[in-house]
């Protein structure tokens, strides 16, 4: 897709960060306030970019992060399952290292049946160095496909499920205090949901892989042939080429098409405290190539996320 051209009544203007995904958007301050032409124009730059950075957005509070996200959307609960023991004020997630690490390809929350539409994250306490957070392009990783994966794939079925915590990764031992906490709350309810391994975007028509690190088997497939496979598309998902990788300065925000997207944050920090704080726009239900949306299977998401 053609990046927009990003004409408003304020000084926004657009920079490529990477050649297939990413573009830092400046001239602007991010808020409840904006104009209507300002939003569509980061909502443009959004769908043709995937993830947008806004550098040194100092000036955000919790409630002001909220009032802008909003502006792309209604928003969700903090989690369908933390939300209650770790989540903040005014729809708010941290995202705390002292909980774990989200150091896994992954798209936020596709354990439910309407995984949420955008995330908007903030940098609110960052390490002195690394701590960066990497994007992959979805939409280009189907797109390099050859036909006949691209046969294949459109035609899979996944199921996504929270019974494996993205954001505590093997840990070498027992997890204690407020990891072990958080993991027991990750889990408290389980959601099971299966969804279109490609989907078609909803706004731009855009074929994405939709993998990552909550599926875990695909329908009607043997546990060994799922692996093989989810294997050979998710390289794909992270290709170099694909991906963006941003360093984050306090204050730093991003906004990522969760629909047409994968992230990793890179935990090469050692010790050092790492904390953002993440608001998520509600979500539609995903619709494969030939239609068919996608179905829960274990839990009931409602209180999570509006209907879109």
């Amino acid at each position: 897709m053609r990046s927009p051209a990003v004409t408003t009544t304020t000084d926004l203007s657009l920079r490529p960060v990477a050649g297939r995904i990413g573009a830092e958007i400046s001239g602007v301050r991010l808020g409840p306030d904006l104009d209507g032409a300002t939003v569509a124009s980061i909502r443009a730059a959004l769908l043709a970019h995937k993830v947008v950075f806004f550098r040194d957005q100092r000036h955000l509070t919790d409630e002001t992060q909220a009032g802008f996200a909003a502006l792309l959307g209604p928003l969700t609960t903090p989690h369908p399952t933390t939300g209650a023991a770790f989540g903040g004020d005014h729809h708010v997630l941290p995202i705390d290292s002292e909980r774990g690490k989200a150091n896994s390809w992954h798209t936020d929350v596709t354990f439910v049946d309407r995984p949420p539409q955008a995330s908007v994250l903030r940098a609110v306490h960052l390490p002195p160095r690394g701590g960066d957070t990497v994007w992959a392009n979805t939409a280009t990783a189907y797109q390099d496909l050859p036909q006949p994966l691209k046969d294949l794939a459109d035609g899979l079925r996944a199921v996504h499920t929270n019974d494996y915590d993205y954001a505590a990764v093997a840990p070498e031992r027992e997890p204690t205090g407020d990891l072990r906490k958080y993991r027991e709350a990750f889990v408290s309810t389980l959601f099971k949901t299966e969804h279109p391994v490609v989907r078609v975007h909803p706004e731009t028509g855009e074929r994405v892989l939709f993998l990552g690190h909550f599926a875990q088997h695909f329908t009607g497939l043997s546990s060994k042939d799922f692996h093989h496979l989810f294997d050979l598309l998710q390289q794909r998902v992270t290709r170099a080429e694909n991906t963006v990788r941003w360093s984050w300065r306090e204050g730093d925000v991003a906004v990522w098409d969760n629909r047409a997207t994968q992230h990793y944050a890179v935990a090469d920090y050692g010790d050092e405290p790492r904390r953002l704080h993440r608001i998520t726009v509600g979500g539609d239900l995903p619709r494969g190539v030939d239609g068919r949306p996608s179905r829960s299977l274990t839990g009931d998401s409602s209180g999570y996320t509006p209907a879109v």
